[in-house]
């Protein structure tokens, strides 16, 4: 619910009281998108202090009587209680100009215009850092910015992170502004001040460390605070640092079309919810991103629509907690029905009812364009439904591909994780989608050495990798962050030498079972979607087959699958059939036959 400020108004104000007014209100906002109605009111309260005759109190009642009387004629013309409604029609005439939001009492709208400077845009972390940087430049180039990508030349630097439990990525960012910060001092009085800014999760966890360290930047956005950029850019020209990192329980962008930042890409990252409920006793993501919020199914859908009409042939379905979807934007959708759980899976919070689920929307973005593939990431074991996997194997443009998340082999300390699921709910949960779903390629993440993980319990993780034989895997350290239940309950007490030496142990496990099971790929033809030039080899092509690993082949003519007479060579976003010949734990490699589609390949694969 909005805060709404009342202004009590006695006899007549002093101007000095009008602006203290003002100056409370203004520290008792937030300012943020659904801040607008209080804007108007504080408006009105600067509008009341500059009527004629409130310099000082009047004496004589028939003054005082006029005064009141002229004050209530300007209120009737101020904001009514439909402007405090999150959802309510806005008179036609009081509504802003589309392009820039109305500004707060200490801005004009001309500050919050970018007037073509220049903004360099750098992400680092998960691919919800690369969809919100998307997001962001969506939002800054409306307002009139322009993007650069000569580091020498821009206004203002933004960069974008995410930071679970790896500290990696958290130095990086760090060794980075120390870099800019030299530019910063170098930059001649002459041309405009360089302007850093932190967005993201990492914004929203070290703020204070952030404003305070050697005082390098200048502008902090939190997750849900992106809309705000054009005000904490204007806030940041006038000398000031500039900071907002609420979280949101209904933000969602919806309404923002993400700004590829690649034109050349042959895929696209369609955010559907963000935030995330499951409370993992390790993670950060609850406390820097928010609760669990969906985007409504009709925005999702236009977004994949316009992609599709732009040439884009795959799109991942992207969320923090992706198949945990739940669209309760309309009343309609609010029935009793409740969430289906992997059997032996539970939730650490309240079974949640009603609302248009996961796979209703799977449905229905498989439909829109039988030749563009769908991925999903990142999923959570739990929420597999049978529903879920039928789609994906009744669907050929549905990727056979899953992500399941373990983070341990161990129970025990997946209890101590709080991933509400036991070792053996998991596998019996592997087994069923491999009986579900044949052939289809799973990959997963796993943490060495987290709190009181002992030798035995690391073991079992070990024998996990060994069952399953994984074809992609993402494996870390753990690193203790603040704000999580692990950093209030529990103790950090593995060693870090011994957390590393687990870490190599389990990446060592795990190629060697990825190479097993990739090998299985030999000798059949797969359907691989082209990305373009190969990083090692400027003779070969790159491209990603069904399961979402490499494949690397000749770049050479080829038969037209739909004109055998037609010779041609394959291009970015081109589907062709390769003939896999060799196998290792990440990249496959084979010889190209023919480009097809994806509706015709799956006579061949």
């Amino acid at each position: 619910m909005m805060p709404v400020i009342l202004l009590q108004t006695q006899g007549c104000f002093s101007a000095m009281h009008h602006l203290q007014c003002i100056l409370r209100a203004q520290r008792s906002l937030r300012w943020g998108r659904s801040a607008s109605g209080s804007w108007l009111l504080l408006r009105t309260c600067r509008a009341r202090s500059s009527l004629p005759g409130t310099a000082c109190p009047s004496a004589e009642g028939q003054q005082e009587d006029g005064v009141q009387k002229h004050f209530s004629s300007r209120l009737a013309t101020g904001p009514t209680f439909q402007h405090f409604l999150r959802s309510a029609t806005v008179p036609q005439e009081e509504l802003a100009s589309p392009d820039v939001e109305d500004p707060p009492p200490y801005l004009t709208v001309d500050e919050l215009l970018g007037r073509q400077r220049k903004v360099y845009l750098e992400t680092y972390g998960c691919q919800m850092n690369v969809n919100d940087t998307e997001i962001a430049w969506s939002i800054l180039q409306k307002s009139g910015y322009l993007r650069t990508s000569n580091l020498q030349e821009f206004m203002c630097s933004f960069w974008s992170s995410l930071v679970l439990c790896r500290e990696k990525a958290e130095q990086t960012i760090w060794n980075r502004l120390h870099q800019l910060k030299v530019l910063k001092t170098k930059r001649p009085h002459s041309r405009v001040p360089l302007k850093i800014g932190i967005l993201g999760c990492m914004a929203e966890r070290l703020k204070e460390e952030i404003l305070s360290r050697e005082k390098m930047v200048d502008i902090l956005a939190g997750p849900d605070a992106y809309r705000d950029l054009p005000r904490l850019l204007a806030v940041a020209d006038s000398g000031q640092q500039a900071c907002n990192v609420l979280l949101s329980l209904d933000e969602t962008y919806a309404d923002v079309m993400p700004v590829q930042t690649s034109p050349s890409a042959t895929s696209a990252f369609v955010s559907i919810m963000r935030g995330c409920d499951n409370m993992c006793s390790y993670c950060i993501v609850p406390f820097t991103r928010g609760r669990e919020r969906s985007r409504p199914v009709a925005t999702i859908l236009e977004e994949v629509r316009k992609l599709s009409g732009q040439g884009l042939k795959e799109v991942t379905l992207l969320g923090q907690n992706v198949n945990s979807f739940r669209d309760i934007s309309e009343v309609q959708f609010n029935n009793a029905v409740s969430t289906n759980l992997s059997r032996g899976f539970s939730t650490n919070y309240k079974t949640k009812q009603g609302g248009l689920r996961f796979a209703h929307l799977l449905d229905q973005v498989s439909r829109i364009d039988p030749e563009m593939r769908i991925r999903f990431t990142s999923p959570h074991p739990k929420d597999f439904p049978d529903e879920v996997l039928q789609l994906i194997r009744e669907r050929d443009n549905i990727c056979k591909q899953i992500h399941l998340p373990a983070q341990s082999g161990s129970s025990r300390v997946l209890e101590a994780m709080r991933r509400g699921y036991s070792r053996e709910a998991y596998v019996e949960l592997i087994h069923h989608i491999r009986e579900f779903i044949p052939g289809v390629s799973l990959s997963s993440d796993f943490i060495a050495g987290f709190c009181g993980e002992t030798e035995e319990d690391h073991l079992q993780t070990v024998s996990l990798l060994q069952e399953v034989q994984y074809n992609m895997g993402f494996l870390f350290s753990y690193s203790m962050r603040q704000k999580t239940r692990a950093y209030h309950r529990l103790k950090d007490d593995v060693p870090e030498e011994v957390k590393l030496r687990r870490l190599e142990e389990l990446i060592t496990v795990f190629r060697e079972e990825a190479t097993k099971a990739n090998k299985n790929s030999v000798g059949r033809t797969q359907l691989v979607l082209v990305e373009g030039l190969s990083k090692r080899s400027a003779t070969d092509l790159c491209g990603r087959n069904d399961g979402n690993l490499k494949v690397i082949f000749p770049d050479v003519e080829m038969e037209d699958g739909t004109n055998s007479e037609l010779r041609v060579r394959a291009q970015p976003g081109d589907y062709v059939l390769v003939k896999i010949t060799s196998a290792s734990s990440q990249t496959l490699k084979g010889h190209v036959l023919c480009r097809t589609t994806l509706k015709d390949a799956s006579a061949y694969c």
